[in-house]
Protein backbone atom coordinates (compact mmCIF):
# COMPACT_ATOMS: atom_id res chain seq x y z
CA UNK A 1 0.00 0.00 0.00
CA UNK A 2 1.51 3.15 -0.79
CA UNK A 3 1.57 6.75 1.19
CA UNK A 4 -1.28 8.25 -0.28
CA UNK A 5 -3.71 4.79 -0.02
CA UNK A 6 -2.27 4.47 3.60
CA UNK A 7 -3.16 8.70 3.87
CA UNK A 8 -7.16 7.48 2.39
CA UNK A 9 -7.89 5.44 5.76
CA UNK A 10 -6.61 7.80 8.19
CA UNK A 11 -9.47 10.39 10.04
CA UNK A 12 -7.04 13.32 9.37
CA UNK A 13 -4.42 12.02 7.25
CA UNK A 14 -1.88 14.32 4.61
CA UNK A 15 -4.13 13.63 1.96
CA UNK A 16 -6.91 16.61 2.83
CA UNK A 17 -3.83 18.36 1.45
CA UNK A 18 -5.25 17.41 -2.24
CA UNK A 19 -9.16 18.50 -1.33
CA UNK A 20 -9.24 21.10 -4.22
CA UNK A 21 -8.09 18.43 -6.34
CA UNK A 22 -10.80 16.16 -5.13
CA UNK A 23 -13.53 18.85 -5.56
CA UNK A 24 -12.19 19.31 -9.21
CA UNK A 25 -12.73 15.54 -9.91
CA UNK A 26 -16.02 15.10 -8.46
CA UNK A 27 -17.58 18.28 -10.72
CA UNK A 28 -16.08 16.79 -13.55
CA UNK A 29 -17.73 13.20 -12.68
CA UNK A 30 -20.88 14.82 -12.05
CA UNK A 31 -21.10 16.10 -15.21
CA UNK A 32 -20.05 13.76 -16.87
CA UNK A 33 -22.61 11.39 -15.05
CA UNK A 34 -25.61 13.72 -16.03
CA UNK A 35 -24.39 14.32 -19.54
CA UNK A 36 -24.37 10.47 -20.11
CA UNK A 37 -27.39 9.34 -18.33
CA UNK A 38 -29.35 12.20 -20.11
CA UNK A 39 -28.10 10.71 -23.15
CA UNK A 40 -28.50 7.34 -22.84
CA UNK A 41 -31.48 7.05 -20.31
CA UNK A 42 -33.66 4.17 -20.98
CA UNK A 43 -31.95 2.42 -23.91
CA UNK A 44 -32.25 -1.25 -22.50
CA UNK A 45 -31.30 -4.42 -24.30
CA UNK A 46 -34.20 -6.43 -23.92
CA UNK A 47 -33.00 -8.84 -20.96
CA UNK A 48 -32.20 -7.22 -17.23
CA UNK A 49 -29.02 -6.00 -16.75
CA UNK A 50 -27.60 -6.33 -13.23
CA UNK A 51 -24.55 -4.15 -12.09
CA UNK A 52 -21.75 -5.36 -9.21
CA UNK A 53 -19.73 -2.46 -8.60
CA UNK A 54 -18.21 -0.34 -5.78
CA UNK A 55 -17.61 3.55 -5.38
CA UNK A 56 -14.15 3.20 -4.37
CA UNK A 57 -11.06 1.80 -5.57
CA UNK A 58 -9.54 -1.49 -4.58
CA UNK A 59 -10.72 -4.82 -3.86
CA UNK A 60 -14.10 -5.18 -2.50
CA UNK A 61 -15.22 -8.76 -3.56
CA UNK A 62 -16.96 -7.94 -6.30
CA UNK A 63 -15.60 -11.35 -8.62
CA UNK A 64 -16.45 -13.85 -5.55
CA UNK A 65 -20.17 -12.63 -5.32
CA UNK A 66 -20.27 -12.28 -8.94
CA UNK A 67 -19.61 -16.06 -9.07
CA UNK A 68 -21.72 -16.58 -6.59
CA UNK A 69 -25.10 -15.02 -7.63
CA UNK A 70 -24.21 -16.39 -11.33
CA UNK A 71 -23.97 -19.92 -9.96
CA UNK A 72 -27.18 -19.21 -7.73
CA UNK A 73 -29.13 -18.46 -10.77
CA UNK A 74 -28.55 -21.10 -12.62
CA UNK A 75 -29.49 -23.29 -10.16
CA UNK A 76 -32.91 -21.54 -10.34
CA UNK A 77 -32.70 -22.51 -13.92
CA UNK A 78 -31.79 -18.63 -15.34
CA UNK A 79 -29.24 -18.52 -17.91
CA UNK A 80 -27.21 -15.41 -16.91
CA UNK A 81 -24.43 -13.99 -19.29
CA UNK A 82 -21.09 -11.35 -18.20
CA UNK A 83 -19.39 -8.39 -19.33
CA UNK A 84 -16.43 -7.18 -17.83
CA UNK A 85 -13.65 -4.74 -18.69
CA UNK A 86 -10.94 -7.48 -18.69
CA UNK A 87 -8.74 -5.65 -16.30
CA UNK A 88 -4.99 -7.45 -16.56
CA UNK A 89 -5.52 -8.78 -20.10
CA UNK A 90 -3.98 -7.34 -23.39
CA UNK A 91 -6.63 -9.41 -25.18
CA UNK A 92 -7.07 -9.62 -29.50
CA UNK A 93 -10.84 -8.07 -30.21
CA UNK A 94 -12.64 -9.73 -32.90
CA UNK A 95 -11.70 -6.49 -35.23
CA UNK A 96 -7.76 -8.20 -34.70
CA UNK A 97 -7.00 -5.34 -32.75
CA UNK A 98 -5.19 -5.29 -29.63
CA UNK A 99 -6.55 -4.48 -26.08
CA UNK A 100 -9.87 -4.72 -25.39
CA UNK A 101 -11.40 -2.05 -27.29
CA UNK A 102 -13.57 -4.77 -29.42
CA UNK A 103 -15.30 -7.38 -27.47
CA UNK A 104 -13.51 -10.72 -27.05
CA UNK A 105 -15.44 -13.80 -25.70
CA UNK A 106 -13.76 -15.57 -22.99
CA UNK A 107 -14.00 -19.31 -22.01
CA UNK A 108 -12.52 -21.42 -19.38
CA UNK A 109 -9.62 -22.31 -22.21
CA UNK A 110 -8.46 -18.56 -22.71
CA UNK A 111 -5.38 -17.17 -21.47
CA UNK A 112 -5.31 -14.64 -18.31
CA UNK A 113 -2.67 -12.65 -20.73
CA UNK A 114 -5.37 -11.56 -23.48
CA UNK A 115 -8.63 -11.93 -21.30
CA UNK A 116 -7.49 -10.95 -17.89
CA UNK A 117 -7.59 -12.63 -14.52
CA UNK A 118 -10.88 -11.60 -13.04
CA UNK A 119 -13.16 -12.49 -16.54
CA UNK A 120 -11.61 -15.80 -16.87
CA UNK A 121 -12.01 -16.57 -13.48
CA UNK A 122 -15.98 -16.16 -13.51
CA UNK A 123 -15.87 -18.25 -17.21
CA UNK A 124 -14.28 -20.84 -14.96
CA UNK A 125 -16.13 -20.82 -11.67
CA UNK A 126 -19.57 -20.17 -13.27
CA UNK A 127 -19.25 -21.83 -16.95
CA UNK A 128 -21.77 -19.36 -18.66
CA UNK A 129 -20.63 -16.48 -21.00
CA UNK A 130 -18.36 -14.20 -20.15
CA UNK A 131 -17.36 -11.11 -22.50
CA UNK A 132 -14.99 -8.46 -22.03
CA UNK A 133 -14.60 -4.98 -23.55
CA UNK A 134 -13.69 -1.78 -22.57
CA UNK A 135 -16.87 -0.38 -23.87
CA UNK A 136 -19.47 -2.53 -21.98
CA UNK A 137 -22.11 -1.43 -23.99
CA UNK A 138 -20.32 -3.01 -27.13
CA UNK A 139 -19.71 -6.17 -24.63
CA UNK A 140 -23.84 -6.37 -23.82
CA UNK A 141 -24.40 -6.00 -27.78
CA UNK A 142 -21.99 -9.11 -28.51
CA UNK A 143 -22.96 -11.17 -25.53
CA UNK A 144 -26.31 -11.14 -26.78
CA UNK A 145 -25.67 -11.39 -30.80
CA UNK A 146 -23.55 -14.88 -29.28
CA UNK A 147 -25.30 -16.61 -26.29
CA UNK A 148 -28.93 -16.70 -25.77
CA UNK A 149 -29.02 -15.53 -21.69
CA UNK A 150 -31.63 -14.66 -19.32
CA UNK A 151 -29.89 -12.00 -18.10
CA UNK A 152 -26.89 -10.31 -17.60
CA UNK A 153 -24.69 -9.69 -14.17
CA UNK A 154 -22.35 -6.76 -15.39
CA UNK A 155 -18.37 -7.10 -13.56
CA UNK A 156 -17.88 -3.45 -12.16
CA UNK A 157 -19.62 -0.48 -14.54
CA UNK A 158 -21.17 1.53 -11.87
CA UNK A 159 -19.53 4.45 -12.95
CA UNK A 160 -20.25 3.58 -17.08
CA UNK A 161 -23.05 5.69 -17.07
CA UNK A 162 -23.83 4.95 -20.99
CA UNK A 163 -24.59 1.50 -20.45
CA UNK A 164 -28.20 1.27 -19.13
CA UNK A 165 -29.02 -1.17 -16.15
CA UNK A 166 -31.90 -2.35 -13.75
CA UNK A 167 -30.37 -2.72 -10.87
CA UNK A 168 -27.56 -1.80 -9.20
CA UNK A 169 -25.60 -3.66 -6.48
CA UNK A 170 -22.43 -1.82 -4.17
CA UNK A 171 -19.77 -3.96 -2.67
CA UNK A 172 -17.74 -2.10 0.25
CA UNK A 173 -14.95 -3.84 2.29
CA UNK A 174 -16.59 -3.98 5.72
CA UNK A 175 -12.90 -3.45 7.25
CA UNK A 176 -11.77 -0.51 4.83
CA UNK A 177 -15.24 1.04 4.55
CA UNK A 178 -15.32 4.14 2.80
CA UNK A 179 -12.22 5.26 4.33
CA UNK A 180 -12.36 9.45 4.65
CA UNK A 181 -15.12 9.41 2.79
CA UNK A 182 -13.21 11.42 0.25
CA UNK A 183 -13.00 11.11 -3.63
CA UNK A 184 -9.59 10.85 -5.53
CA UNK A 185 -6.98 11.56 -4.82
CA UNK A 186 -7.91 12.83 -1.48
CA UNK A 187 -9.30 9.68 -0.88
CA UNK A 188 -10.55 6.36 -2.15
CA UNK A 189 -13.33 7.10 -3.43
CA UNK A 190 -14.78 7.01 -7.53
CA UNK A 191 -18.02 8.61 -6.37
CA UNK A 192 -19.65 10.80 -2.92
CA UNK A 193 -21.04 8.85 -0.58
CA UNK A 194 -24.56 9.93 -1.25
CA UNK A 195 -23.76 7.56 -4.62
CA UNK A 196 -24.70 5.04 -2.63
CA UNK A 197 -28.41 6.38 -1.60
CA UNK A 198 -29.24 5.43 -5.39
CA UNK A 199 -28.32 2.14 -5.68
CA UNK A 200 -30.79 -1.11 -4.85
CA UNK A 201 -28.65 -3.15 -3.05
CA UNK A 202 -25.57 -2.35 -0.71
CA UNK A 203 -23.55 -5.62 0.07
CA UNK A 204 -20.71 -5.25 3.02
CA UNK A 205 -18.65 -7.90 3.00
CA UNK A 206 -16.66 -8.64 6.17
CA UNK A 207 -16.09 -6.85 8.88
CA UNK A 208 -17.63 -8.43 11.52
CA UNK A 209 -17.31 -11.38 13.53
CA UNK A 210 -14.74 -14.53 12.56
CA UNK A 211 -13.58 -14.43 8.43
CA UNK A 212 -14.51 -18.23 8.27
CA UNK A 213 -17.99 -17.99 9.18
CA UNK A 214 -21.14 -17.79 7.74
CA UNK A 215 -22.85 -15.76 5.78
CA UNK A 216 -25.28 -13.44 7.42
CA UNK A 217 -28.07 -12.52 5.32
CA UNK A 218 -30.27 -10.30 7.41
CA UNK A 219 -29.92 -6.37 7.11
CA UNK A 220 -27.99 -5.68 10.22
CA UNK A 221 -28.18 -1.73 11.34
CA UNK A 222 -25.06 -2.62 13.63
CA UNK A 223 -22.85 -2.99 10.06
CA UNK A 224 -24.36 0.28 8.41
CA UNK A 225 -23.09 2.41 11.47
CA UNK A 226 -19.94 0.97 11.22
CA UNK A 227 -18.89 1.21 7.66
CA UNK A 228 -21.23 3.35 6.21
CA UNK A 229 -23.36 6.39 7.58
CA UNK A 230 -27.53 5.76 7.75
CA UNK A 231 -27.64 9.31 5.77
CA UNK A 232 -25.67 7.45 2.92
CA UNK A 233 -28.32 4.56 2.44
CA UNK A 234 -31.56 4.99 1.81
CA UNK A 235 -34.26 3.98 3.80
CA UNK A 236 -35.55 1.45 1.88
CA UNK A 237 -32.19 0.08 0.54
CA UNK A 238 -31.58 -3.09 1.66
CA UNK A 239 -27.79 -4.06 3.74
CA UNK A 240 -26.54 -7.33 3.61
CA UNK A 241 -23.82 -8.50 5.02
CA UNK A 242 -21.04 -10.97 3.01
CA UNK A 243 -18.45 -12.52 4.15
CA UNK A 244 -15.97 -15.18 1.87
CA UNK A 245 -15.96 -18.49 3.43
CA UNK A 246 -12.09 -20.48 2.48
CA UNK A 247 -12.85 -24.05 1.02
CA UNK A 248 -9.65 -25.59 0.24
CA UNK A 249 -6.30 -25.32 -1.19
CA UNK A 250 -5.66 -26.51 -4.58
CA UNK A 251 -1.94 -27.02 -6.24
CA UNK A 252 -1.28 -25.18 -9.37
CA UNK A 253 0.90 -28.33 -10.39
CA UNK A 254 -0.91 -31.16 -9.70
CA UNK A 255 -4.11 -30.27 -8.71
CA UNK A 256 -4.47 -32.14 -6.10
CA UNK A 257 -6.42 -30.74 -2.99
CA UNK A 258 -6.05 -30.41 0.86
CA UNK A 259 -8.44 -29.20 3.42
CA UNK A 260 -8.17 -26.34 5.32
CA UNK A 261 -7.20 -28.53 8.39
CA UNK A 262 -4.72 -30.40 6.54
CA UNK A 263 -2.47 -27.09 6.84
CA UNK A 264 -0.25 -27.63 10.24
CA UNK A 265 -1.45 -24.44 12.43
CA UNK A 266 1.84 -21.82 13.06
CA UNK A 267 3.05 -23.18 8.98
CA UNK A 268 5.31 -20.47 7.97
CA UNK A 269 4.23 -19.63 4.05
CA UNK A 270 4.69 -17.36 1.77
CA UNK A 271 1.56 -15.54 0.93
CA UNK A 272 1.37 -13.46 -2.85
CA UNK A 273 -1.82 -11.08 -3.66
CA UNK A 274 -1.92 -9.01 -6.13
CA UNK A 275 -5.08 -8.16 -5.90
CA UNK A 276 -6.87 -4.75 -4.87
CA UNK A 277 -7.39 -5.51 -1.35
CA UNK A 278 -4.30 -8.10 -0.36
CA UNK A 279 -5.08 -7.36 3.56
CA UNK A 280 -7.94 -9.25 3.13
CA UNK A 281 -6.08 -12.57 1.75
CA UNK A 282 -3.60 -12.29 4.74
CA UNK A 283 -5.70 -12.08 7.59
CA UNK A 284 -7.64 -15.15 6.24
CA UNK A 285 -4.32 -17.47 6.21
CA UNK A 286 -3.74 -16.19 9.54
CA UNK A 287 -7.73 -16.69 10.70
CA UNK A 288 -6.77 -20.14 9.23
CA UNK A 289 -3.39 -20.67 11.70
CA UNK A 290 -0.65 -20.33 9.44
CA UNK A 291 1.68 -17.66 9.50
CA UNK A 292 2.02 -15.96 6.19
CA UNK A 293 4.83 -14.03 4.81
CA UNK A 294 3.37 -10.79 2.76
CA UNK A 295 4.65 -10.02 -0.26
CA UNK A 296 2.25 -7.97 -2.20
CA UNK A 297 1.95 -7.10 -5.36
CA UNK A 298 -0.14 -3.85 -7.29
CA UNK A 299 -3.52 -5.11 -8.75
CA UNK A 300 -3.68 -7.76 -11.75
CA UNK A 301 -0.06 -8.19 -11.44
CA UNK A 302 1.40 -10.31 -14.52
CA UNK A 303 3.26 -12.99 -12.41
CA UNK A 304 6.89 -14.35 -13.23
CA UNK A 305 9.10 -17.31 -12.05
CA UNK A 306 11.09 -14.65 -10.71
CA UNK A 307 8.21 -13.21 -8.40
CA UNK A 308 7.88 -16.28 -6.10
CA UNK A 309 12.05 -17.45 -6.29
CA UNK A 310 12.38 -17.31 -2.40
CA UNK A 311 15.13 -18.60 -0.85
CA UNK A 312 13.56 -21.58 0.62
CA UNK A 313 11.31 -23.92 0.12
CA UNK A 314 8.61 -23.01 1.96
CA UNK A 315 4.83 -23.25 0.49
CA UNK A 316 3.68 -20.13 -1.78
CA UNK A 317 0.06 -19.67 -1.27
CA UNK A 318 -1.82 -17.19 -3.20
CA UNK A 319 -5.41 -15.75 -4.60
CA UNK A 320 -7.47 -18.18 -6.87
CA UNK A 321 -6.98 -14.67 -9.22
CA UNK A 322 -3.52 -14.86 -9.07
CA UNK A 323 -3.36 -18.71 -9.65
CA UNK A 324 -4.88 -18.85 -13.32
CA UNK A 325 -1.79 -16.20 -14.20
CA UNK A 326 0.60 -18.81 -12.62
CA UNK A 327 -0.49 -21.84 -13.93
CA UNK A 328 1.43 -22.21 -16.79
CA UNK A 329 4.74 -22.19 -14.74
CA UNK A 330 4.02 -23.10 -11.34
CA UNK A 331 6.13 -25.59 -9.25
CA UNK A 332 5.00 -28.06 -6.99
CA UNK A 333 5.59 -25.41 -3.96
CA UNK A 334 2.80 -23.29 -5.41
CA UNK A 335 -1.04 -23.38 -3.74
CA UNK A 336 -3.98 -21.12 -3.83
CA UNK A 337 -6.76 -20.69 -1.34
CA UNK A 338 -9.91 -21.43 -3.07
CA UNK A 339 -13.17 -19.02 -1.24
CA UNK A 340 -16.49 -18.76 -1.59
CA UNK A 341 -18.63 -16.42 -1.08
CA UNK A 342 -22.70 -17.46 -0.28
CA UNK A 343 -25.33 -15.32 -1.85
CA UNK A 344 -27.43 -13.57 0.66
CA UNK A 345 -30.86 -15.32 -0.48
CA UNK A 346 -33.01 -11.98 -0.70
CA UNK A 347 -30.06 -10.62 -2.94
CA UNK A 348 -30.98 -13.52 -5.37
CA UNK A 349 -34.98 -13.31 -5.62
CA UNK A 350 -34.08 -9.55 -6.17
CA UNK A 351 -32.13 -10.31 -8.85
CA UNK A 352 -35.13 -12.86 -10.27
CA UNK A 353 -37.91 -10.39 -9.77
CA UNK A 354 -35.79 -8.52 -12.66
CA UNK A 355 -36.78 -10.92 -14.63
CA UNK A 356 -40.81 -11.29 -14.41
Amino acid sequence: MTALEKAWYKPLGWSVLLLPLAWLFQVIASIRKCGLQCRYQGRGYGVPVVVIGNISVGGTGKTPLIIALANALIEQGVRPGVVSRGYGGSGVGTAGRVGHSQPMSVTANSAAEQSGDEALLIARRTGCPVVVCADRVAAIHHLLAEYSVDIILSDDGLQHYRMHRDLEIAVIDGVRGLGNRLCLPAGPLREPPRRLRSVDVVVINGGSGNLVSSVVTNVVSKVVSKVVSSRDVAEHTPVCQMTLRPDKFVNLSSGKTLGLEAWPRGQAVHAVAGIGNPQRFFDLLIELGLVPRLHRFSDHHRFTVEDIRFDDDLPVIMTAKDAVKCESWADARCWFLEVAALPPAELVQSICNKLD
